[in-house]
């Protein structure tokens, strides 16, 4: 009888030492992939002073949230062509310009996007700086190629993955796939930003598989 008690007072302590260990692993929470289809991004540029002024509040957007956002738990911002990151420095000579709250960064990958299948090292990141931007503005220099005429198309250019940083310190990649609504080309139809992206919420994992 007493060795009955003692064998079921090891089996106890055994099932409570397994269910503190279980309850003290942390929970690992799969990769989020999402297409983000439409999010417009519009703006007025004046014409009529040298330079040119535009104008326009940015449209920012949250990728823990998975949308568009109003306040400041934005990780990336968008007007027209421009696209900003919620970490580093005002840039001059932007207006309506959002403040940078956090400390979001953006790294950019040449790579076909199912092939980037972990964020890259610290040092490949950037922040918004004065007068420069973590992802480069301009025909051929960031996310796009301008046509010129007669066209005008603003086309992404491919082979470009852009890995975040987020303000909480989670990690996403994106892939622009059109600045077009519905991709239609079109002066009316401009400034809509259809891309894919995958998030990891999983603090400080850079895995996005």
């Amino acid at each position: 009888m007493r060795n009955l008690k003692s064998i079921l007072f090891i089996a106890i302590l055994a099932f409570v030492a397994v269910s503190c260990s279980d309850d003290n692993e942390p929970v690992v929470l799969p990769v989020e992939a999402k297409t983000i289809t439409n999010l417009h991004a519009p703006q007025t540029t004046d014409y009529t002073v040298n330079p040119p002024v535009t104008n326009g509040e940015f449209v920012k957007f949250s990728f823990k949230n998975g949308s568009q956002v109003t306040g400041d738990n934005w990780d990336i911002a968008f007007r027209g062509t421009v696209i900003l990151v919620n970490g580093g420095a005002l840039i001059g000579g932007l207006t309506e310009e959002p403040a940078r709250t956090g400390n979001a960064s953006l790294a950019i990958v040449s790579d076909v996007f199912a092939d980037v299948i972990s964020a890259p090292t610290e040092n490949q990141f950037n922040q918004d700086a004065v007068s420069s931007y973590a992802l480069p503005h301009g025909s051929g220099n960031g996310w796009y190629t301008y046509a010129g005429p007669p066209t005008h198309a603003i086309n992404p250019i491919a082979g470009k993955v852009f890995v975040i940083k987020t303000i909480e310190g989670n990690y996403a990649k994106m892939e622009i796939k059109n600045y077009y609504k519905d991709g239609v080309l079109g002066q009316d139809t401009s400034r809509y930003y259809t891309f894919d992206y995958v998030y990891n919420p999983n603090v400080g994992d850079k895995d996005f598989q």
